[in-house]
């Protein structure tokens, strides 16, 4: 553990920021054991949200019948139920912890206010800003995925299977989703920051350095395409129709959760829930580190890793030397 701080920041969590031990060497059962422990059971977001696609799909998604014909009508409803997701995900955390502060700063990465003015926001404001894009461009491909995905598997286009016919494949993909978004965001977090699409894409994403629920799915359109097309692989990958919905509001709910700007919510001074992690904090404030997640640790194998630790900062800061050709 790193005795020395990182400076600038309110709380920083232990250091150095530990990787799936599922990627480590030799491996270590019991910790591989609590590592998955605390990602799927107890409290935990992943379960959450398998629980909001089940309910989402028995009372609040057309029958699939009626999707084998694309009508305003049902893409309507379900753009609706998603709109009400992500304002009751992303604004009930930000009313949380910063219209309310019930947790004030405690557990809280960067201690400024969100930026109330600036130009290089679209409505002058961050909060604004981010509503804007969310709710509107965000919301919107989130909900035409999931209209394309169960029009296509209505229609024989996209392979589908069933609880009864397929158990136990039914199961493994809840946890295989997670796995596929962490190397399909390396990937395209990569690909982002090349300095073209950086620059006319991304960038409107990196408008939050300090991060709030809103900054999550807040993106240039073209990166909405891109980041929820990962449902794609579902015309390879056959799976049911809950699927789809887990599959996208993981994606876009914990958008916001990651992005809330604390480690976790406090309940008797204990973090019962954890939410955003340091490590992609440190992405948005530092840029060229942390592009992906601590699932599968792609930023260790390719040098852009940072850890928390006084040692690791100074190593992507010249790192982003070299890159920006000092």
């Amino acid at each position: 553990m790193s005795e020395e701080k990182l400076k600038g920041w309110n709380y920083t969590p232990e250091t150095p920021i530990k990787v799936s031990p599922l990627f480590t060497w030799p491996i270590k059962p019991l910790a591989v054991l609590k590592w998955l422990w605390h990602s799927w059971f107890l409290i935990s977001e992943r379960l959450i949200i398998i629980a909001i696609a089940f309910i989402s799909f028995y009372y609040f998604q057309p029958p699939i019948e009626e999707t084998q014909t694309l009508q305003m009508g049902w893409v309507f409803e379900m753009y609706i139920r998603n709109l009400i997701l992500m304002i009751l995900v992303a604004g009930g955390l930000h009313l949380y912890f910063y219209t309310f502060t019930k947790q004030g700063q405690k557990l809280r990465y960067d201690s400024r206010p969100l930026m109330k003015n600036g130009r290089q926001f679209t409505f002058k404001g961050q909060i604004r800003d981010n509503m804007f894009w969310t709710l509107t461009s965000g919301v919107g491909f989130w909900t035409a995925y999931e209209a394309l995905m169960f029009w296509a598997m209505a229609n024989g286009y996209a392979p589908m299977i069933t609880w009864a016919a397929h158990p136990i494949w039914f199961v493994a993909l809840f946890a295989l989703v997670p796995v596929w978004e962490s190397f399909y965001f390396y990937w395209i977090h990569r690909l982002l920051h090349v300095p073209f699409l950086y620059k006319h894409v991304h960038a409107l994403h990196h408008r939050n350095i300090n991060v709030g629920p809103w900054s999550g799915l807040s993106m240039h359109p073209v990166e909405h395409i891109i980041f929820l097309g990962s449902v794609l692989v579902h015309f390879i990958v056959a799976c049911h129709p809950v699927h789809i919905l887990y599959h996208l509001q993981y994606y876009a709910l914990t958008s916001a959760t990651t992005h809330s700007g604390f480690e976790g919510i406090l309940v008797s001074d204990k973090n019962r829930f954890k939410l955003g992690t340091f490590h992609h904090q440190m992405h948005h404030r530092y840029f060229e580190c942390n592009y992906g997640s601590l699932e599968i640790p792609w930023d260790k194998f390719f040098g852009s890793f940072h850890d928390g630790t006084v040692e690791a900062d100074a190593h992507i800061k010249e790192r982003r030397k070299r890159m920006m050709g000092n």
